[in-house]
This record gives structure tokens, sequence and C-alpha cells, in this order.
């Protein structure tokens, strides 16, 4: 059924009685919790994605994200009823829907500049199933102006004029691990048309979906930078306190007792240190604005800079650890636990571990990883499959993720070579590790 213009309570109507149908474009971590959520609320769902695998699987019941607590149960559920199918073709999955939504990963290229050939693909593809009255949404993290200066154009190669399909960024805001909880009703959707049909109709689909509500902006651009402008907060503020550690290590002093002491005060809210800043969104949305726009850029550039040379810092703690050990890098093994952006998923996008392990590897260490969630794929990001289990000829560990088995770990039955630890991730308690006999090394941790 075609909504577009439609009144608020008619597209809510068609929404509860299944008579809308929706193709989502993109199966991974955010895609597929977004269209079984959709399923979930009475839509009926074509996922799209060119990976035929993941068709394949889908289409069986079978559900390849993984770490998503329900979402493996609903996506066997909604395959099992009919109300999910899968596909990889993108041009007829445009064709038999009435809504499109694109969620496919936004990347940055060698240089750092925004990639944006996956979404300029699939907005050709959608152009030409689109009909009149079709609706397309972009959930996916884009530089602003995206959508009103290149998927819009891409769309009219159908034939079809503005005004003849509805067209809103509607962006994502997910985090791995909680995405159902995060989609239904952690935060209101954001929503902007590219004209004020486009957003009401686009208000009225998460009505339905999201139960926190919506928050309407003037146009598609306004969202587009209220998505990006979420991770620029974070990564200056994470650069803020990464530089404040820095400093408090120097004066002897515990950066995140100051930290926490200091945010009592309304006006201060200065996150958590770390050895550095992963995942898909924080490292990749700067560059979004300082290689999109003419004006200066000047703090998210240092930032950028700031975040990510913890990786070095955190190499030089551990070196520092090993000197006074009587060691050297060099020739040393070392034992990274987590190789993941952070604990207890397993996204190694932009990973902080990542350059630990290459730093390390050049300065002549042999690295060894553990990730409980990736198992002996460490190999993939350079390192030698390890484990805590059996440490005698390890020299040094750094902790890089803060997986919740890390925190249980009994320090005081492993005898390591060299009794080095490095904390990149406040997992554990300064005093409790010294007292093993451990030469103790934090970030933002006395």
């Amino acid at each position: 059924m075609k909504i577009f213009g439609l009144k608020e309570e008619e597209i809510l109507k068609l929404f509860e009685r299944s008579e809308i149908t929706f193709a989502v474009y993109g199966l991974g971590k955010m895609g597929l919790p977004l269209a079984a959520v959709i399923a979930d609320k009475g839509g009926k769902v074509i996922g799209v994605d060119i990976n035929k695998k993941v068709v394949e699987s889908i289409n069986r019941g079978i559900c390849h994200v993984r770490g998503e607590p329900g979402l493996e149960e609903m996506v066997a559920r909604h395959v099992k009823d009919g109300r999910m199918t899968a596909t990889n073709d993108l041009v007829k999955a445009a064709e038999d829907s009435d809504v499109k939504i694109i969620l496919v990963p936004t990347f940055l290229d060698s240089m750092n500049n925004p990639d944006l050939s996956i979404i300029k693909s699939v907005s050709r593809s959608i152009s030409r199933g689109l009909k009149h009255g079709d609706f397309v949404i972009t959930e996916s993290t884009l530089p602003p102006r995206t959508t009103s200066d290149i998927i819009l154009p891409t769309l009219l190669e159908s034939g079809l004029s503005r005004g003849d399909f509805g067209l809103a960024h509607c962006p994502e805001r997910t985090m791995s691990g909680r995405a159902i909880q995060d989609i239904t009703g952690a935060y209101p959707k954001i929503v902007g048309g590219i004209d004020e049909k486009s957003t009401k109709t686009a208000a009225a689909i998460y009505l339905g979906i999201n139960s926190k509500g919506v928050i309407k902006v003037s146009d598609a651009t306004t969202a587009e930078a209220v998505k990006v402008f979420e991770g620029l907060y974070r990564d200056v503020n994470i650069a803020l306190a990464n530089e404040l550690a820095v400093i408090c290590h120097e004066l002897g002093i515990d950066a995140v007792e100051t930290f926490n002491t200091a945010n009592t005060q309304p006006y201060s809210h200065l996150h958590m240190p770390g050895c550095g800043v992963g995942g898909h969104c924080i490292p990749v949305y700067p560059y979004f604005i300082t290689r999109t726009v003419k004006s200066p850029t000047r703090l998210l550039s240092l930032s950028r800079q700031i975040n990510d040379g913890m990786a070095g810092y955190t190499v030089s703690l551990v070196e520092k650890g090993l000197k006074e050990a009587g060691a050297g890098i060099a020739n040393s093994n070392v034992l990274i636990l987590g190789v993941a952006y952070r604990g207890d998923v397993e996204e190694t996008r932009c990973s902080p571990a990542i350059p630990i392990i290459d730093i390390l590897k050049r300065k002549g260490a042999k690295v060894f990883a553990y990730d409980p969630m990736l198992g002996d794929r460490v190999e993939d990001f350079g390192a030698n499959p390890g484990s805590f289990e059996d440490v005698s000829d390890i020299d040094a560990i750094v902790i890089t993720s803060d997986f919740k088995e890390f925190k249980t770990i009994d320090w005081g039955r492993l005898n390591l070579r060299h009794k080095v630890l490095v904390d990149g991730r406040q997992v554990v308690d300064p005093e409790d590790i010294r007292r093993t006999g451990f030469i103790f090394y934090g970030i933002g941790v006395k």
C-alpha cells in the first residue's frame, strides 16, 4: 500500500494490518534488527543484501548476526510466518515494496574521505524500481547534504518528479548488543524529510516502531547533522579525557576519580579515557565533516590525532613496565586481551587493539591475542592466538577491551615470565593487581 502523504492515523492502521511492504537494504548488524522489528510491529519485510549466504541463511530462518538479544528468535519466527523474506535482487525489492529503507555501511577510503559508493549503488538500484507514491528512507549515517544532493538526484533518474515520491533521513541510533532495545524505544527517532510531506510520513512510520516517539527536524540535512554531531561530541570529549588522563599520570593522581568527582557538578560531562576509540561510528564521523566542508575543523582534526595517538601511548606504558621488570620490548611476548573495539561484541572496525598490535610488532615484540568472540580469527589482525590460561612465556598483558570475562580473571594464579599488566579500559583494580606482584600501569587509573 502506497503511504506517501497519507495521514498519520491512516499509516499506523495500515502498518498494524500488515498492508505496508518494506524493503530494508542492508542486513548487517543494524539492518537485520531493524527488519526484524518492522516485521514484529506488523510490516511485511523484504530484506535485501548482496551477500548470497546472508540471504540464504535468513530465508532458512537463521540469524547470522551474533550478540543481539532476542534477534535470533524474531528472525526465525517471522521467516516462518511469512512476514520476512530476503533477496539479493535490489531492483525487484524496490518494485515490490512501498517503503525502501537504506541501512548499508558508510566507509572511509584509504585517504579518510567518505566512501559513499554503496549508498550510490543502492540508490541507483532503487531508482530503477521506484514508483509513484513510494517512500524512501536513509538510515545510514551520512555526511550532511548527502540525502538532498546525492540520493535525491539519483532517485530522480527514475523519471519521476520531485513530489511523486517521498524521501527522508531518519538516522539509526543503535549500538551493537542492544539494537532491538534501541530501535524500539531507548531514544526518540530523528526524522527529517526533503519536504514537509516526507517528514510527516516518516514520523508516522516510526511512531509505529518506537515507543519513545519521534523528533521532527527541519529537513534531511539537519537530521544527518544530528547523528554525525552526536558522534563528534563523543570523539572530542574522549580526546579531552585522554589528554587529561596523560596529565593525571604525570601528576600522580587518578583520572577516573578526578573525572567522576568533577562530573558531580551539572555542567561537567567528562567521558572516560582509554587506549583508543573504535567502532564503526566515532572514529569515522569526524571525516564526514572535515573532508566535506570548507569551514575550519581544527578541533575535530586534533581530537582525532589525540585519540589515534592513544595506541602509541599504550605501547609506551608496556615498554615502561617491561623496563621496570628488567626486560625490553624487543623479543618480548605480549598478550592482548580483546581485539573487538569494546567488550562483549564482535565488532572490530577501527579497534584500538589493531594499531597496538602493529606498533608492538614493529618494536620487535611477538604478539598474542585472546578475544572471547573471535577465537582464532585474531590471526586476521596480525596476532597469534593466545590464552590467559597458559602465560608462562608471556612478558606483558595488555587489556584493550572490557569483556566481562576479563573482570573475573584470577590474576594471582597467573605466572608470567615478567608480570607486567597494562589496563587500557579500567577493567581491574590497581591495588589488587599490585598485591599479586604485577607491575601495573593503567590509562585513567593510578
